[in-house]
């Protein structure tokens, strides 16, 4: 898309609040970015053999809070603006009274919980449950992270006024603006899909009232300013993308990765997949994996590979394409969609002497992206043949991944061609919001899979199968 170097109009101030990093920038009325107002701070989870994966607030809020004074030294005080964002999704904050952090930010990637998530299908059906909320009873989701706190930190939890997404947090704190948006609240576990609402029996079971969740709203507007509550990050990779119809699917691969689409409104919700909403008008259907650009980082850390693009871009076209003998499932993060198999860890088969670091890195970016493929299969079971998949995220700053990918789906991929597909997702959002257009950005370049290499690819997602299987009746 078009872009200036020079606020000409600026409308939209838009944040993106990912797991690793925040970025804001200024969008003008046709939700073209102003690339001089573009600003990004990383951090870190924390993660513990225990399977915690944890988030500081503060250190969240100091990210942000530098973000936003770079990106508002391009706002002068005669622009007026849209304030808008995404973050992600099922993550968990506790507050007191007064908005003060009680707790870290307990992730999508913590995975303690996962035996109070059992006891939880002990208790209901979880096909009624995903039916009603479009979230299956895990680890990842509120109900799980609520019960685990009751059990291990009783009077923690008694302090508590507030539970929050991280994202809801961060705007209250820094614009003063309270609520919770209908997306955001989609991906909790606790929102009732069909009426729009927090769910009253999911509610009741966590010993929670309306009042000590998000009040939901889509808008509001103090002096003149219209704040929208962040929506869903992965809501917003759709829009930003351009894929807002049936027949388009979004690939978002950053820290974690997803599969998405807006489906039909009579698609059914497979079993391992979730449901989400955007808007009043549109869900979204999908499945995410744990496992992603987060693997990436393992492998250049743990395998001490040089941290250098040109050197890994080479290591992966030339290391061993059948993957060097390796069967791999990539769960170094408890795993999601579409098996979600909550107790198995990560397991690699098939090492020998002969085996390479390399041979190492490209099977686990291999069998990251198969994962990806198990989920268009199924996706595509309930919203049908997907007529183009649109590829956005880290992923895009290697192409050898995305051949991995192409022939890993055995399918022609698209490259989107914004860098910044949740940013200015949320800022496409925003201006449609207030009764303005965005046209869809154009798709770049196609990336088409090798035939032999889809084959051999097929092959080696039939023996990860063969091998969670194993591992399941195992016990592990």
């Amino acid at each position: 898309m078009p872009s200036s170097s020079r606020p000409t109009s600026p409308l939209v101030l838009a944040i993106d609040i990912g797991t690793s990093s925040v970025r804001t920038a200024l969008f003008d009325r046709e939700a073209r970015i102003i690339r001089s107002s573009k600003a990004s701070q990383t951090y870190r989870v924390r993660h513990s053999l225990d399977h915690a994966a944890e988030l500081d607030p503060a250190v969240l809020l100091r990210a942000a809070k530098k973000c936003l004074h770079q990106t508002r030294s391009r706002l002068t005080r005669s622009h007026p603006t849209v304030v808008a964002g995404c973050g992600f999704w099922h993550s968990l904050l506790g507050v007191d009274r007064a908005g003060d952090p009680l707790t870290p930010i307990y992730t999508w990637a913590d995975a303690r919980s996962a035996p109070d998530a059992a006891r939880l299908r002990e208790q209901f059906d979880e096909q009624t449950i995903q039916q009603r909320t479009g979230c299956l009873l895990r680890a990842s989701f509120w109900p799980a992270k609520l019960a685990w706190l009751r059990r291990t930190e009783p009077q923690l939890v008694r302090r508590v006024a507030r539970w929050l997404s991280p994202a809801e947090w961060l705007f209250e704190k820094v614009f003063g603006a309270r609520g919770c948006s209908h997306s955001m609240a989609s991906g909790t576990g606790l929102y009732d899909t069909g009426r729009r609402s927090w769910d009253d029996e999911l509610l009741a079971h966590a010993g929670l009232t309306t009042s000590q969740v998000g009040s939901l709203g889509d808008k509001l507007e103090s002096d003149g300013t219209i704040f929208l509550p962040a929506i869903g990050d992965g809501a917003a990779g759709n829009i930003g993308s351009g894929a807002t119809r049936p027949g388009l699917v979004a690939i978002n691969i950053g820290t974690s990765a997803a599969v998405r689409t807006i489906p039909p409104n009579d698609a059914p919700l497979p079993l391992g997949l979730f449901r989400f909403l955007i808007d009043e008008q549109r869900t979204l259907l999908g499945g995410a994996i744990s496992n992603a650009g987060n693997l990436h980082a393992w492998c250049l850390r743990e395998l001490r590979l040089p941290d250098n693009s040109r050197t890994i871009e080479k290591l992966l076209r030339s290391a061993d394409r059948s993957g060097a003998g390796l069967t791999i499932l990539p769960f170094w993060v408890e795993e999601r969609a579409p098996t979600w198999p909550e107790n198995i860890a990560g397991a690699i088969v098939g090492i020998t002497q002969a085996t390479t670091a390399a041979d190492l890195f490209w099977a686990i970016i291999a069998a990251s992206c198969h994962r990806l493929a198990e989920i268009l299969a199924l996706l595509e079971t309930a919203a049908g043949r997907a007529k183009k998949i649109i590829v956005s995220g880290g992923i895009l700053q290697s192409p050898a991944s995305l051949q991995i990918l192409a022939d890993s789906l055995g399918r022609e991929l698209y490259v989107c061609t914004e860098q910044e597909a949740s940013l200015r997702g949320a800022a496409i959002h925003a201006v449609e919001q207030i009764g303005g257009k965005v046209d869809p950005p154009k798709t770049g370049r196609r990336i088409r899979p090798d035939r032999r290499r889809a084959r051999a690819a097929g092959e080696r997602r039939r023996k990860e199968r063969a091998l969670e299987d194993l591992l399941l009746g195992f016990g592990q």
